[in-house]
């Protein structure tokens, strides 16, 4: 029988241990990028431009119809218009959330409805982790009527 050396022994546990913690740090981190997301279509909701800009990264990139606004200055003065209205023209909330293990970038995506409540897009965000702690989207893009994409079943859950 082959003995481990104690400090081996020490760093496997401690690797088995942390392993659960990781995983409940990336959960905690898609939960954050969801409230971040909801948060900003509740700006849109409660007709806060305000909070609508304090989603935006200053570098932020929105695609559009005529074509990328570069900067958060640039997507507020076209986004503004969609603050104009007492009702929201639209409405949107996130349906798929992913982290990356680094836990600095997350994509958001999910249904964009009219303000009937008719799907009439998909919306994809970016988000970055920014030094102050806060989510902040860095990239936007919608197409017109394509839904999302379910995530695939994990192979040991398909039946037979």
């Amino acid at each position: 029988m082959t003995r481990l050396c104690p400090s081996l022994l020490i760093l496997l546990s401690l690797a088995t241990a942390l392993r659960p913690v990781a995983a409940q740090a990336h959960a905690d981190l898609a939960d954050q990028v969801r409230a971040a997301e909801t948060a900003f279509a509740g700006s849109m909701a409660q007709r806060d431009f305000t909070a609508f800009g304090r989603s935006l990264a200053e570098e932020a990139i929105f695609f559009g119809r005529a074509g990328p606004l570069r900067g958060k200055a640039a997507i507020q003065e076209v986004w503004r218009d969609f603050f104009t209205e007492q009702k929201a023209p639209f409405s949107w909330a996130p349906e798929i959330v992913e982290v990356l293990p680094s836990g600095k970038l997350a994509l958001s995506s999910g249904p964009v409805l009219d303000d009937a409540g008719r799907r009439i897009g998909t919306f994809n965000s970016i988000w970055r982790l920014d030094p102050d702690g806060r989510w902040r989207v860095i990239f936007d893009k919608g197409c017109p009527g394509c839904p999302c994409a379910a995530p695939p079943a994990p192979a040991d859950s398909a039946s037979h």
